[in-house]
């Protein structure tokens, strides 16, 4: 379904798909677990992201754009995503950083995500953002800003989630894992992904759509703002759909979005949510974060126990990369 659409190269090309066996045996041995996604770039750790920037930079060079300039959190992910790909591509970067999550952990804003992103040279703007209002017009402001000082910026939305083509990445990614399933000989009976902006999942439906699966993808809502993540991810979807000509028109019996795991808000990790690190981590060796992928892990860990997943399931989690983030809750797991 991609064919005509221009990319450019930034991840390592189909993720490895590996067998979560100790896990899987931990929560009693009636599905089998498997992950795939993380680590799928040589940029600054890699992310879920990269698969939404490679059909986005191409018109951002084609623009003759000198700056990216996107906002995000203080441990976003997609912030450190854009410096790299900025870097890579040898553009100047400004990253709007909203100080939002209430976290006081004293290194939160110099460590993880952040740190990163300054280490590659993008020119961090730390604002405090109480609303949506505030986040577009100091968002607005660094445009203005840019083009005031001589350069020509490029605009990238909040998670790279709502660009004409930002979705294609995760349709891509689809199609990887039905070539995958062909490998293994199975085809994975449910996809369980996090989600805060949506176009990941809203996306990752479209793909497996391709095959009747969009039901099978199961969301995990991170951003405790579920029924406005719920109409974006939706939004979303139809707009890729048409896009990539898929035939079909999602509708919102396909967007399975589960909301009981992003207690107590975003970017705030609930009890659950760091046993459930602590689980993945001690038992696979896999790191998941506070923000996004520890409170998927979470719901996945909480769906199989309650058998949510009918006995001998095949469950793909998605990690989205953004283990990096970590490293801004030193406190929180001080004892490991």
């Amino acid at each position: 379904m991609l064919e005509k659409f221009e990319r450019y190269p930034l991840t390592f090309g189909p993720t490895p798909i590996e067998k979560l066996e100790r896990l899987g045996k931990h929560l009693g041995g009636k599905v089998e677990i498997y992950a795939g996604e993380d680590c799928n770039s040589g940029l600054a750790f890699g992310g879920n992201k990269l698969r939404k920037l490679e059909y986005i930079v191409p018109d951002a060079i084609a623009s003759d754009a000198d700056t990216l300039v996107t906002i995000g959190g203080v441990q976003s992910s997609h912030t450190r995503m854009v410096a790299a790909v900025a870097a890579k591509t040898g553009m100047k970067c400004l990253l709007v950083q909203e100080i939002w999550v209430p976290h006081e952990d004293a290194v939160y804003d110099r460590v993880g995500n952040i740190l990163l992103s300054r280490i590659m040279g993008a020119e961090v703007r730390p604002v405090d953002a109480a609303s949506t209002l505030a986040s577009v017009t100091v968002g607005k402001k660094a445009l203005y800003e840019v083009k005031a000082r001589g350069g020509r910026p490029y605009a990238i939305s909040a998670g790279a989630s709502v660009h004409p083509n930002d979705g294609l990445g995760y349709v891509g990614f689809a199609e990887e894992v039905r070539a995958q399933e062909k490998q293994l000989g199975f085809a994975f009976d449910y996809i369980v992904v996090c989600t805060v902006t949506g176009s990941t999942y809203a996306n990752m439906l479209v793909g497996f759509a391709e095959d009747n699966r969009q039901r099978t993808v199961i969301g995990i809502d991170a951003s405790a703002m579920p029924e406005m993540t719920r109409a974006q991810v939706l939004s979303i979807a139809q707009h890729t759909a048409t896009l990539v000509e898929l035939g079909t028109e999602p509708v919102e019996d396909d967007v399975v979005l589960l909301e009981d795991y992003a207690h107590p808000r975003y970017g705030i990790p609930s009890q659950e949510t760091k046993e459930a690190i602590r689980l993945c981590a001690r038992l696979e060796g896999m790191i998941t974060d506070p923000i996004y992928e520890g409170k998927s892990m979470q719901g996945m860990i909480d769906l199989v126990q309650k058998g949510f997943f009918p006995e001998g399931s095949r469950i793909l989690y998605a990690h989205l990369g953004g283990a990096p983030a970590i490293n801004g809750y030193g406190y929180t797991f001080r004892d490991g």
